[in-house]
């Protein structure tokens, strides 16, 4: 469905009410009784657990798993693919520079990139009443998959050239990937940069933050929204990130929300930060309520906050504590709505 990103944005900054936009598949998967092994193989499942958990809780938009394999797969990496956990990267595919200059672009029809692609075009036409945010990786942490990521942070250090060749490369597929998405109808992406975090702030913005706002300036506009997602960053590369451009910013449980949200434009959404692990799916639902609430008193004061987890909820994230984050959100907004 076209939905004017930007004055839905503008939309949420304005009202009163918190929006909540949990990343989270992996609880859609177990409503339609299927594994994530399916799911990330077949572009239908896929989409029916991104349209069961869009039935049954009240998100201010739907999101697509969090896959951070399907791009380097295409590329020709080597994938685990467990049952019910998310899939993996087995070692690396690079080794040198030489094996960087050799590497070649692939097309859209590698991989799984195709299912990928079927369960966002479904997914938008059938979720019509909130946005559909696709997924995608983000350059620099595609590229330490494809060449290990201890070697890609020498790497940087030793042959910048190199590796500015290999980020290159990485963001011409992620561009086709997003141009792609775009077609579909979905409403916007969540790039997952998680790899930038491990960089200082001037190396996030060289290596990472330039690259995203090439694929940014391209795609953006009023009907089409990237979300960057960096929970690799502690607060120490927020600048960097903000440099990009992006329409809404998605942080992860390692940084003070309180700090970050300080760095971000107050235009555009500042997404967090719920512990995915110990909080989403390791707690009690009295704890879900205790943190939900603490964390929505500290950013009373920003009106370009949105309640969400801090990565994916991973698989078997109890229902019971799903419901007490909804359950506490809605009383938050009650009493001060």
């Amino acid at each position: 469905m076209k939905i004017n990103m930007t004055r839905w944005m503008q939309d949420i900054i304005r009202r009163k009410d918190i929006a909540a936009i949990p990343v989270m598949t992996h609880p859609g998967i177990e409503i339609i009784g299927e594994t994530v092994l399916r799911a990330v193989s077949d572009g239908n499942v896929h989409h029916k657990a991104i349209e069961a958990l869009a039935k049954k809780y009240p998100t201010a938009a739907a999101t697509v798993i969090m896959d951070l394999t399907v791009e380097a797969e295409a590329f020709g990496a080597e994938i685990s693919f467990p049952e019910n956990e998310v899939p993996a990267v087995i070692g690396h595919m690079l080794n040198s520079p030489e094996d960087i200059e050799r590497l070649k672009v692939p097309s859209l029809r590698a991989g799984r990139m195709p299912e990928y692609i079927k369960a966002n075009l479904l997914a938008a036409r059938s979720i019509t009443d909130r946005p559909v945010l696709g997924g995608c990786i983000g350059p620099f942490s595609l590229a330490g998959r494809l060449y290990d990521m201890s070697e890609i942070m020498i790497l940087i250090y030793q042959n910048p050239e190199a590796a500015h060749t290999l980020l290159a490369k990485c963001t011409e597929y992620i561009l086709r990937y997003c141009k792609a998405l775009k077609e579909t109808g979905v409403n916007g992406v969540v790039m997952a940069e998680p790899a930038a975090g491990l960089m200082s702030d001037e190396d996030c913005k060289r290596f990472s933050s330039d690259y995203v706002k090439q694929i940014v300036d391209q795609v953006q506009d009023d009907y089409f929204t990237i979300i960057l997602h960096n929970c690799g960053n502690t607060g120490h590369c927020t600048k960097a990130m903000a440099a990009t451009g992006a329409g809404a910013y998605h942080f992860g449980n390692k940084c003070d929300m309180a700090e970050v949200i300080r760095e971000i434009p107050p235009t555009a959404l500042a997404m967090g930060n719920l512990d995915p692990v110990s909080v989403f799916k390791e707690s009690t639902p009295e704890a879900m309520h205790k943190a939900t609430a603490e964390l929505l008193g500290r950013m009373r004061d920003y009106p370009n906050f949105v309640l969400s987890s801090g990565c994916d909820t991973p698989p078997y994230t109890p229902f019971a504590n799903i419901d007490a984050f909804f359950e506490e959100l809605e009383e938050y907004n009650r009493k001060n709505s």
